[in-house]
């Protein structure tokens, strides 16, 4: 079968299927062959006024037929049959349209040769049925701004006239019943001010928001605009707190490009929108290039940073995830959530002998070590625990590393390990310290610096929403606090960054400290008042903001180097290289044997002083450190053997 004819039976068998499907449009086939009709009469009166010859009527009569099977074959031909008109778009116009000029070219084609019919009246009744044709099919769009005024139902200021604000407000044209109903349109671009936006006014800017829900009643606000700034979307929410109504966000730019926006896909504003971080590019080859096809165990995978590495390990196919963690409930659930190679192993990092066997049985290449206790009150009331996990525990992660030759290792710190004021702090710079002095020759070990995390485990962001949800009031330690903020997933894509940058030790020096781009610091009580806002009610009047004072350890700011650190730029903008002042290795190690003992003899007041002064950026003040704790042996308290 050659091309020629391969191409007219498919041709048959599109138009034969088209056909199957539309059995159920019969009546709108007639109704085509019936506008056809009346348009080639109206035409015809019209072109003789009235006065129609009697051979024209009969040549008119003649043509009739063959007009009306042409428009249905055409229409049939072009896919206008078996369509719901309802959600029609622009592609079915321009099906119409096709149609529209088929059927005109072969009328007026067999007119210039029969001349039966004037040419003037065999081109316009085409085009007028064409025009009636499309009138019956898109009635329901054309109309259906005039239905959505007299329909009662939510009535909403859409911000943003670009791709994602068309998106939406065709939706809910093609969806009347829905009982959406926009009634305003708010853009930034001026020249679009008091332009008609698909039938609906564009008022104005975002500032705008407060008179256009007062002048047209609306009842919601929607933020449509693809990729909106932390800036934007805060002055969105502002405008939305003084107009007083709720303000929903449109999904991204993926969405936005599959045609996809529509107000099932419309959330509530988070407070990621509002704190100024930006989206964080990662350089994937080299992530993937680190763990891929690597053995890559995870401490404290259960936790809120250690499920969120795990989480994005897994997807650069390593060839092994070992999951550690002391807390069952957490460890089970991770490992429910990735696909793979994953391996959990029920350990405390405190118990040496443990890690070691499930170093040795397992023999990863790369160790993330994210356990830790964080919670900087609580630490303040159970320093040895703090040296115990923190510090000792981190110790013994790092002996198990350079036991089976681990080649990268990244240790998760805080900006609390700068000029540390509490014990939690305190006891993170310490690993850092740990982390220089016990890189071996040939491995690649860094730190990495960064604030808070949004929505981890007893952070403020989720305090917060449970104080919110319970009516207040609540509780900030003082209107002068700020911290630094980003997203888990943000975190650990730039931990990830950070860990494929760790330089290999070749000389004397020891492992890398890296520090994350924070943004700004957020201003607690501003945060405060923004969630409470984002829920929906007013700080102060509704709920109330209750200043409890600054808890043990706490600082009203944190930092994220010292005065005496020195930070270069990497290949990442977000990434920057510290170059930190070290302990002496020897007085680290004399410090670790003593806070050991202190932890087996459950001194928490020797582990406060021993934990601050080794941390203190300053010289140690006696050669020998704090005055050692009684001698004392690990048989005094066998319960604790495991400590060591």
């Amino acid at each position: 079968m050659d091309d020629g004819t391969r191409a007219a039976t498919e041709w048959w068998a599109r138009l034969a299927s088209r056909g199957a499907h539309a059995v159920g449009d019969v009546s709108l086939a007639v109704l085509d062959a019936v506008l056809m009709t009346g348009a080639l009469i109206g035409m015809l009166l019209l072109r003789f006024d009235g006065s129609v010859p009697a051979e024209t009527w009969a040549a008119t009569r003649a043509l009739v037929p063959f007009t009306m099977v042409l428009v249905m074959v055409s229409n049939l031909a072009y896919g206008l049959y078996g369509q719901l008109w309802r959600h029609a778009s622009f592609f079915e116009a321009r099906q119409l349209a096709k149609s529209g000029i088929t059927i005109t070219a072969a009328v007026v084609l067999i007119e210039a040769v029969l001349r039966q019919v004037p040419l003037s009246v065999a081109f316009s009744a085409p085009v007028m049925a064409t025009l009636l044709m499309g009138a019956v099919r898109f009635q329901s769009r054309l109309f259906a701004f005039r239905r959505r005024r007299l329909e009662q139902g939510l009535r909403l200021v859409v911000i943003g006239a670009g791709d994602a604000g068309a998106s939406l407000v065709g939706d809910m044209l093609r969806s009347p019943r829905a009982g959406l109903v926009p009634v305003a349109v708010l853009d930034e671009d001026e020249t679009h001010h008091g332009k008609s936006f698909m039938g609906v006014r564009i008022w104005g800017g975002i500032c705008d928001l407060p008179d256009a829900v007062r002048r047209t009643d609306a009842h919601l606000a929607v933020l449509a605009v693809t990729n909106a700034s932390p800036q934007t979307v805060r002055l969105a929410a502002e405008q939305a707190e003084a107009a007083d109504v709720g303000l929903k966000i449109a999904p991204g730019l993926a969405a936005t490009m599959r045609g996809m926006v529509s107000m099932r896909d419309m959330r509530d504003v988070q407070i990621e929108d509002l704190l100024g971080r930006q989206q964080v590019q990662t350089d994937l080859d080299a992530v993937e290039s680190m763990l891929a096809g690597r053995r890559v165990l995870i401490t404290g995978a259960g936790g809120s940073i250690g499920s969120e590495i795990a989480r994005q390990v897994a997807s650069f196919d390593p060839e092994l995830v070992v999951l550690l963690d002391h807390d069952e409930t957490h460890l089970h659930d991770i490992a429910a959530e990735l696909d793979g190679n994953v391996v959990q192993a029920l350990v405390d990092i405190r118990n040496a002998a443990r890690v070691a066997q499930v170093f040795d049985t397992y023999r990863p290449s790369i160790v993330f070590h994210a356990a830790a206790h964080k919670h900087v009150p609580l630490l303040e009331a159970h320093p040895a625990e703090a040296a115990a996990t923190n510090v000792l525990g981190t110790s013994n992660v790092l002996t198990a590393c350079a036991e089976v030759g681990v080649e990268r290792f990244v240790f998760i710190s805080t900006d609390k390990a700068v000029y540390p004021s509490s014990v939690m702090g305190a006891s993170k710079r310490l690993g850092e310290q740990l982390v220089l002095s016990r890189t071996p020759i040939g491995a690649a070990y860094c730190a990495v610096r960064f604030g808070n995390v949004l929505g981890s485990r007893g952070s403020v962001v989720p305090t917060f929403l449970r104080q919110i949800e319970a009516g207040g009031p609540v509780t900030v330690t003082d209107r002068r606090m700020t911290r630094y903020f980003m997203s888990n997933t943000e975190a650990v894509q730039l931990v990830l960054q950070a860990g494929s940058m760790a330089r290999v030790r070749t000389n004397g020096e020891g492992g890398s400290v890296f520090m994350l781009d924070m943004g700004e610091p957020v201003v607690i009580h501003d945060l405060a008042e923004r969630m409470i806002r984002l829920s929906g009610r007013r700080p102060g009047t509704d709920i109330e903001i209750q200043i409890t004072g600054v808890r043990p350890g706490e600082k009203y700011e944190e930092e994220l180097k010292t005065l005496n650190e020195h930070d270069l730029p990497t290949a990442h903008p977000s990434i920057r290289h510290v170059i930190p002042t070290e302990i002496a290795p020897d007085q680290l190690e004399r410090g670790l044997d003593e806070l050991e003992l202190a932890v087996l003899n459950l001194d928490d007041e020797y582990c406060e002083r021993r934990l601050r002064s080794l941390a203190s950026i300053e010289p140690d003040p006696t050669p020998f450190g704090l005055e050692r704790p009684p001698a004392d042996t690990p048989a005094t308290h066998p319960d604790r053997a495991d400590l060591i």
